[in-house]
Order: C-alpha cells, then structure tokens, then sequence
C-alpha cells in the first residue's frame, strides 16, 4: 500500500469498532452476578460451561489443547484464510499444524469445496470464524468435521450476543465456542476472553487445560488493571488518537499496513488468570451489554440503508432470522484500486476507517514458520476489496457524510448499486 501524504492530526478519533464505553461506576459499583454467571447467562448456557480466560487466544489455546489430549494422533487445524493472525499463533502455540483454507467469492466463510478436499484423518479441529459481528455459515464446518472425527471450534471472538437463524447463540452451535473481551470488542475488560460449551465432559476437559495453562501472574494481572484504567479514560473520541490515531498515521506514514492494522503480535501468549478486580468490572458493564448491542444494530442498519444508493459498495449483513452484533460496517468495494484510494483517503482521517486486516494469513511475513504458502484467491479478493466503518455511538451525521463522499469519488460509475447481502 503507498504511503498516503502528510496531514495534521485530528481533534477528535473516532474508534475502529464499537466497544462499550466503561464507566466510573463499574470500577467502583454495587455488586453484581460474576463475570463467569453473566457470560453464560448472555449465551444460554450453564456457568460450569464456561471457562474465563485472559484473552480469547487463550481460550482458543486451552479448546486446541484439550482437543489435542483427546486425539493425540490428529495434528491439523484448518482455519479460514482471511483472520486474525492470533488464529496461527495460538495453533503454532499447541504445537499443531494449520492448514489454510479458501473462502466463498466475496464472503469471509469457507468455501465448502476447499474445506471438504482439506479434512481427512489429521484434522484435529475446524476454526470456523464469525468476523466483524457478522454470522459464518456453520452448517458446512460441522458436516465436514463430523465426517472425519474432527471437532468444530465457533471462533466467536467478534460476535458475542449474536444469535444464529435457529435461535442459539453464537458460539454453541460447535463444540467449543471462543468469545474475545479485548479493547474494543463490545464487551471489554481491556484483554479477556472465553471458552463455552454445551457438552459436560468437553467442560471438564476445558476445565483441566485452564487450571494447567493459566497459572495466577501477578505482573501480568498488575499490566492489565493498568491498562483497563487506561482504557476507561481513553475510549472517547477527544482522547483516542494519544493511545490508537497517532500510532495509526505513524505505522501509514512508513508504509506498515499490518502495524497500522494492529495485526502485528509477539509469539509469545500470555497466559493467566484474571483477577476478581477486572472481573467484577466487566460483570457490571455487561448489564449494559443488550441495550447497547441493540442500539449498535438500530445504528448499522440506518447506516446500511443509506449506502444503497453508493455505486460500487456491497455491505455485508445478517441472513434472515440471524441477530449479528455490529462493531462494524463490513464494506465489499468493487474493485481493489478503489478500496486501496478509499483507504488512502480516509484511513489515519479519525474517522474510525480500517481494512479488518491487513493481509490474508499467508501474507504475513512474521507468521512464516506457522503458515505455510496456499492458493486462496477467493480470499485474496476478498481481503483485497474490504472496508470497514467503526459503528460507535459517536459516528455522527458529518463524520457518515465524509465517508460516503470519499467513497463516491473512488468509486467507478456503472459498478452497480450497494446493497445488503
């Protein structure tokens, strides 16, 4: 990606995805249920279903490992090719090997075809991902896995307090569903996460792995309280761009696109427990949680509706039935050479503007020993044509205005009109 020119910084950085906002209240509130209870409330599930982890890498670390006691003889876990790094770091972590696996032309879910001709004998587990709030296809990952002996891992870290069209909550529809509470990700707890299952004897197997993997860390839980305060004070439009925007233009600036991306992660997972402080402050704010994930929905469909008249632009959405979260607006453009000029235009603009990463997983140079070279151009295409808009509460009408005329102006005419899909 070249390097957009010089500009002054904003006054006013709006986030790349709709987190919460905490408030001095939960720091400090009345009791309420644990952090543990509320999850599992949230859903639909036993809370000795549910394990609390430091971070959902974790989570997705203690499933891949207890998975891996069970099955000693299957090594491989295949995982959609446009996700998050953190996805081959955690499967490189448990010693396993990742298998790549193309997706659907213009979507982020498996391809069937590609998933079928890559389970075999080896699978261990398929990582089926939920991205930017929006609902994968689950039906082709558990057929495929249950044709092998595989398991299914619902990679849910996105999409807490979504609902699939029958009814059940993202994350219970696989073995073990994994939610992330890191910044920014609706609920937050600055880095958390979780495993769920509906299955006893997975939760015990799940219970087993955390007692062996998180260990309590005090310097590591001290580092967390400090960066929750942090981000209590920080999340506010008048105060991002010190800990996210001018960290942002920086990385544009010498041409880091995965760095701007925040895509960039040491190999080393922290694992530990999370302390009774943090987590009493994430159980307050979840009672929060529905309210707000209703208002991000209300937000994102008036937001969508009014893209439909933007030529050239496809915005990702819920099939029927489906209850998605939006911590974003997932924009399919065109063509590349439009979405590359509407990121030199707005991206490092404040004005919450981000691809959702920055390349597809075998294109990270860092990750080379963990993923290994695929033909993917589905996913390439894909990765190649996405935008995203943060849906925060403090997107307003003028800051919308801006983004849709940078849009129109890089846009081809005649492309076709916007629509939800």
């Amino acid at each position: 990606m070249s390097r957009p020119r010089a500009e002054p910084a904003p006054r006013r950085e709006l986030p790349p995805s709709a987190g919460l906002p905490l408030r001095w209240s939960d720091f400090a509130g009345s009791r309420a249920p644990s952090l543990s209870e509320r999850l599992a409330t949230l859903v639909g599930v036993s809370a000795d279903r549910l394990i609390l982890t430091c971070s959902g890498t974790a989570a997705l670390v203690i499933a891949l490992s207890a998975m891996k006691q069970r099955s000693r003889h299957r090594r491989e876990v295949i995982v959609p090719a446009y996700t998050c790094p953190l996805v081959a770091l955690a499967v490189a972590h448990c010693g396993l090997q990742l298998r790549v696996c193309d997706v659907r032309p213009g979507h982020f879910e498996f391809d069937p075809a590609s998933l079928r001709g890559l389970c075999g004998p080896r699978t261990l587990a398929i990582v089926a991902t939920h991205l930017g709030g929006r609902l994968a296809d689950m039906d082709a990952p558990i057929r495929c896995a249950r044709g092998v002996g595989a398991w299914v891992i619902e990679d849910a870290a996105q999409a807490l307090g979504a609902r699939h069209a029958n009814g059940a909550a993202a994350g219970t529809l696989g073995d073990v569903g994994i939610f992330s509470l890191a910044a920014g990700k609706g609920l937050s707890i600055y880095e958390g996460g979780a495993a769920v299952t509906r299955d006893g004897a997975m939760a015990r197997r799940l219970q087993a792995a955390a007692q062996e993997l998180l260990p309590r860390d005090r310097w590591w839980e001290s580092r967390r309280v400090l960066e929750l305060i942090g981000y209590g004070l920080f999340y506010r439009p008048s105060r991002l761009r010190w800990v996210y925007g001018d960290g942002v233009r920086r990385a544009l600036g010498r041409g880091d696109p995965a760095a701007a991306a925040q895509d960039v992660f040491s190999p080393r997972i922290p694992l530990h427990r999370v302390g009774r402080w943090r987590q009493a402050i994430g159980a307050r704010a979840s009672l929060r949680l529905p309210e707000f994930l209703q208002a991000s929905r209300r937000r994102a469909l008036m937001r969508s509706s009014q893209m439909r008249g933007i030529e050239g632009v496809q915005v990702l959405g819920d099939r029927p039935n489906e209850h998605g979260t939006w911590p974003v607006l997932m924009l399919q453009l065109s063509d590349p050479a439009a979405r590359e000029q509407a990121l030199k235009r707005l991206w490092g603009a404040g004005l919450g503007i981000s691809p959702m990463f920055a390349h597809v997983l075998p294109d990270y140079r860092y990750l080379g020993d963990a993923v290994a070279p695929a033909r993917i151009p589905n996913a390439r295409d894909f990765c190649a044509r996405l935008l995203c808009i943060g849906n925060s509460q403090w997107l307003d009408d003028a800051a919308f205005a801006r983004i849709v005329e940078a849009l129109q102006a890089v846009l081809p005419r005649g492309a076709g009109g916007a629509r939800i899909s």
